[in-house]
């Protein structure tokens, strides 16, 4: 028997693969990678956000998010713009095709749990449902940890 945060650990990222492969079959069409709609979403919570902030936040090397937003803006799902004090600096928002793109991807996922959550006993559905504050808790302190290690 594992420790109980290895096997915390196992079980979330295998929780984010089966989310991902079931996203991908619930939506084969969709051209985008997980690492855009990461961006998409990640600017959906914060437009405005300079390409140094979605790096550090999504912890992608620079040159990553430079390749994920000309994609996106190829694609006319993300906008540049020029900061209003200093034209160096660009910030990123969604189009409407960006936002939609985002809504997309939240109700497939929402729609994937909707579905499996329909398929469990319900304690466990409850269950669940009593750990959300929880779970919450634990991605502030998983991104306060992170935010510490950063140089």
């Amino acid at each position: 028997m594992s420790a109980p945060d290895t096997e915390l650990a196992d079980v979330v990222a295998r929780l984010r693969r089966a989310m991902r492969r079931a996203a991908r079959g619930a939506d084969p069409a969709n051209p985008l990678s997980v690492a855009q709609l990461e961006v998409l979403s990640y600017l959906a919570e914060s437009p405005g956000a300079q390409p140094s902030q979605v790096a550090r936040a999504l912890r992608l090397a620079p040159n990553s998010v430079t390749t994920l937003v000309n994609g996106l803006a190829t694609r006319e799902l993300v906008t540049r713009a020029s900061g209003d004090n200093d034209r160096r600096t660009v910030r990123l928002t969604l189009t409407r095709s960006g936002e939609r793109a985002v809504g997309v991807w939240q109700a497939t996922n929402a729609a994937i749990l909707r579905g499996a959550l329909a398929d469990l006993h319900p304690g466990w559905r409850q269950l669940l449902t009593a750990a959300l504050p929880a779970l919450r808790e634990l991605i502030t302190a998983i991104d306060q940890l992170t935010d510490r290690d950063r140089p």
